[in-house]
């Protein structure tokens, strides 16, 4: 169903499960998908994930280099950082991968993105599973940016996060009833070709297929 009756519009898709469960759960309401390419260690295995998936459904894509971010940014998460932390994703294991401000930074180009193009709505899929880990993923932030945005733009967008309270789990079952190829997705903060299987992003995507009760179509290195 459209929204007031046109595509209006914007996903930031990384290529990860939960934006590709966004994109695909809203895929008749969005006009424009974008992804960042910030210098992480995984921007090369997940970009081509949100191309395809982008192809398939027939949404126009674009994506916009931060290098900036992997060059003077302080993260494990990119190029330039440490070792991805293995075991499992919790805030002690995982803060070393925080990305300063990601979202703030993304959601602030993807507002002036949205109101060049004439669209009147940003979709994130930011959820549950990472407000202790990742500040910029919680109600606490995503709230008041919301408010930022409407304010900050001529046509007033509206940031729309509707996996805020949600469990990963949950965004697997919704995938799953949608009928998507999580096979086509990419979790592991190592990059490379195969997810690795060992490290705390790897581990948290097992885990919410088990929990959701559906099979994991993922291939791993072990």
């Amino acid at each position: 169903m459209l929204h007031n009756g046109k595509k209006d519009g914007l996903i930031v898709l990384s290529g990860g499960l939960d934006s590709t469960t966004l994109l695909y759960d809203y895929k008749e309401e969005i006009a424009l998908a974008l992804t960042f390419d910030y210098g992480s260690k995984h921007n090369a295995s997940e970009i081509p994930c949100a191309e395809r998936h982008c192809r398939l459904l027939s949404i126009p894509h674009i994506t916009i280099p931060l290098d900036f971010m992997g060059r003077y940014f302080r993260s494990d998460l990119l190029l330039s950082g440490g070792k991805i932390p293995q075991g499992v994703y919790t805030e002690e294991n995982m803060k070393s991968t925080v990305v300063p401000f990601r979202n703030g930074i993304m959601l602030s180009i993807a507002a002036g993105l949205a109101e060049s193009r004439n669209l009147d709505r940003i979709f994130i899929a930011n959820h549950f599973g990472d407000h202790a880990i990742y500040p910029d993923c919680r109600a606490s932030f995503i709230e008041p940016m919301m408010k930022s945005i409407e304010e900050g733009t001529s046509n007033r967008i509206q940031l729309c996060a509707p996996y805020t309270h949600l469990n990963k789990d949950q965004i697997v079952s919704i995938g799953s009833r949608i009928g998507i190829d999580y096979t086509d997705t990419w979790s592991c903060y190592e990059g490379g070709a195969i997810q690795c299987g060992r490290c705390a992003t790897c581990q948290e995507r097992k885990e919410a297929f088990i929990k959701a009760g559906v099979t994991d179509p993922t291939v791993y290195k072990e």
